[in-house]
């Protein structure tokens, strides 16, 4: 054991050197490492202030240039100034010298712009503005124009008046674009009147300055294209419109009875319906009345042949029953009377039910119309009259024939009454004749049987 140490005591001696010596070592690589990057560094400043340096330079220089530009500008300014005042004060002068100079031209241009303003709005919806295109732009100009119309403007104008007035003695025949009622655009053949009318083949167009179109209606007698000649000749009598279709148009606001009774809607139908019934019966009745009445006057001239009708029939119950007493007599004639009474006085309660309800409807009609206005306008949010127009001609045309239908019915109904009651009277006067003849009867016989 002893000499194995001695072997290996070399052996760690040298170890022990080696790891002394490590430290030394790595101090000093350390120390080199950070010489160097301290080197590193220091160059880095150095180009870093050697940047910021040159950039400092460009910038003012730029600086130098910029406040150069801005003195240059702040001189351009100061001179545009200068200037503009200087125009301005000029301007000013020169217009004045202008309206000093023109004088009481500025009120011709205003009279000329107004003239020629009313001339084209003339000419926009003259049947004749498609042979006059050249005026029209001519007036288009003068109209545009903001300075005082030239003399040749002041000729174009004049020009204009010319051609429209030599116009409207004169007819031609011409072709205009014309809607048909399915929207299609056809070349029509039409005779131009004047400058207010265009005349086709069946009858008067309407011309809105670009298209024509058919009046929604037109009246009896209107001429046509082939009666132009005769119109202007005056060999032809007929309406013509000046107007440019204003009157025509106006027919269509004008609505007929058919067109009113269509705008009652389903009430109005009915109402109608309840009109007709009502006077089937009135009438029924009458002629029922007035016929009995004809019988019964017959049967007065002869009242011991008893026929059929009411005065007859009661009569029949008096050679039936006259040996009855004179109270059970008047009885029986009493309930034959009453028995004729309801056959006079039928069908009279239905024609006052119908005159009753015939306002009702009408009132309903009214209602359901106002309920649609205030719909249309909750829809569409405002109270234009002619969105509106539909419910409110349901609401009014439904009350006036509520109105139409009960009036006539209550005459009847009241008419009928009366002839009827007057027929009930005739009876009434006879059967208490009959039971006083039959009471004085009685009586003669009492007496006779007594004095007996």
């Amino acid at each position: 054991m002893r000499t194995l140490s001695l072997h290996k005591f070399p052996l760690m001696v040298a170890l022990l050197s080696l790891g002394l010596a490590q430290p030394s070592l790595a101090a000093e690589s350390l120390t080199s490492k950070a010489k160097t990057a301290q080197q590193q560094e220091s160059q880095h400043n150095a180009d870093r202030e050697a940047e910021f340096k040159k950039q400092e330079q460009q910038l003012a220089v730029r600086k130098a240039e910029l406040e150069k530009r801005k003195a240059q500008l702040d001189a351009s300014i100061e001179s545009l100034s200068t200037a503009f005042s200087d125009n301005e004060r000029t301007l000013a002068e020169q217009q004045k010298k202008l309206h000093l100079e023109t004088g009481s031209l500025g009120e011709l241009f205003g009279v000329v712009r107004q003239s020629a303003k009313e001339l084209q709005v003339e000419l926009d919806h003259s049947v004749t503005n498609t042979e006059q295109a050249k005026q029209i732009a001519d007036i288009n100009g003068i109209v545009a124009a903001k300075t005082l119309p030239s003399i040749q403007e002041l000729t174009g104008l004049w020009r204009a008046y010319q051609a429209q007035i030599a116009s409207s003695a004169t007819y031609a025949n011409i072709q205009v674009p014309f809607v048909a009622g399915n929207g299609e655009i056809t070349q029509l053949d039409a005779v131009r009147l004047g400058n207010f009318a265009l005349l086709s083949n069946h009858g008067p167009i309407d011309w809105d300055g670009k298209l024509a179109s058919d009046f929604p209606r037109l009246p009896k007698n209107v001429p046509t294209s082939t009666d132009a000649a005769g119109v202007v000749t005056g060999q032809t009598a007929a309406l013509i419109d000046p107007s440019r279709g204003d009157i025509y148009k106006q027919l269509a606001d004008n609505p007929t009875l058919t067109e009113r009774f269509e705008h009652g809607g389903i009430v109005g139908k009915i109402i109608a319906g309840l009109f007709a019934l009502g006077m089937i019966i009135a009438l029924y009745r009458a002629a029922v009345l007035i016929t009995t009445e004809q019988k019964i006057n017959k049967q007065l001239k002869s009242p011991n042949t008893p026929t059929d009708n009411p005065l007859g029939r009661v009569l029949s119950v008096y050679n039936s029953e006259k040996q009855l007493h004179v109270e059970a007599l008047e009885l029986r004639l009493l309930e034959s009377i009453m028995d004729e009474q309801q056959h006079l006085e039928r069908g009279l309660s239905m024609l006052k039910l119908l005159a009753a309800l015939a306002p009702m409807l009408g009132l309903l009609g009214t209602v359901t119309g106002m309920i649609e206005t205030f719909q249309v306008i909750t829809q569409f949010g405002n109270a234009e009259p002619r969105v509106m127009a539909g419910g409110i001609s349901m609401a009014l045309v439904t009350t006036v024939l509520g109105l139409i239908t009960a009036m006539p019915l209550l005459l009847a109904h009241n008419l009928l009454s009366s002839k009827a009651e007057t027929i009930r009277n005739i009876l009434e006067r006879q059967s208490v004749g009959l039971v006083a003849e039959q009471a004085e009867a009685q009586t003669i016989e009492h007496k006779e049987a007594y004095a007996a």
